[in-house]
């Protein structure tokens, strides 16, 4: 699998992992400009260690759902164009905007997922979805943003089983949140995120 371009794999204490240039975030290692991308706090790392086809080559404008304090979405807005990041809650979006100080790109919103309609009139067309929202009726919020993605464009989610509901099995989440996407989604690939993140499901896909 090929890398976005601005993702390479480098060397930290003796460990080769993968790593974006940009002023560190979250405490990881820095070495020569380059911040290590840990993928037991990002899934989209994960994704990526694991070999799962993002379809990312760089330089995307990407909309990313469930920003948080900016773990992720940090190492996004390094390789990628203009970011639009998306978090609902108050005190993670304070630290989203201390990340985007040192980022031209990276845009942030606080704004509900659920509800695109608030913040249709800021975000363009884009080429990617990044979707990690840990709520219920994750399938939902992929299909109401469905509206921002360009044709040829790729969602890339990471289905959170027990956020959807503690009691069931997984597997039987993620297959009802895959049939959910695709009344609108062709669904290119989808992976558990093992070892690194527990009952997640990595899920790829492209607008019907």
């Amino acid at each position: 699998m090929t890398l976005p371009h601005g993702v390479e794999r480098r060397a930290f204490d003796g460990t080769e992992s993968l790593a974006t240039q940009g002023e560190p975030v979250y405490g990881e290692s820095v070495e020569d400009g380059w911040r290590q991308w840990v993928p037991e706090r990002s899934k989209l790392g994960a994704m990526l260690e694991l070999g799962v086809d993002t379809g990312l080559a760089g330089g995307e404008t990407v909309l990313y759902l469930g920003a948080a304090s900016g773990t992720t979405v940090s190492h996004v807005a390094d390789f990628a164009g203009p970011t639009y990041a998306v978090e609902f809650a108050a005190r993670p979006t304070r630290d989203l905007l201390d990340v985007a100080a040192d980022r031209h790109r990276l845009f942030p919103l606080l704004k509900d997922a659920r509800a695109p309609e608030t913040y249709a009139h800021v975000v363009e067309p884009v080429d990617v979805i990044v979707q990690d929202v840990a709520t219920r009726g994750q399938a939902d919020v992929a299909l109401a943003n469905h509206r921002f993605l360009q044709d040829d464009g790729r969602l890339i989610m990471a289905v959170k089983a027990r956020s959807e509901d503690v009691t069931r099995d997984p597997d039987d989440v993620f297959a009802d949140v895959t049939d959910q996407l695709e009344t609108e989604y062709e669904i290119l690939e989808s992976r558990r995120l093992e070892p690194f993140h527990d009952d997640h499901l990595a899920v790829i896909a492209c607008p019907r």
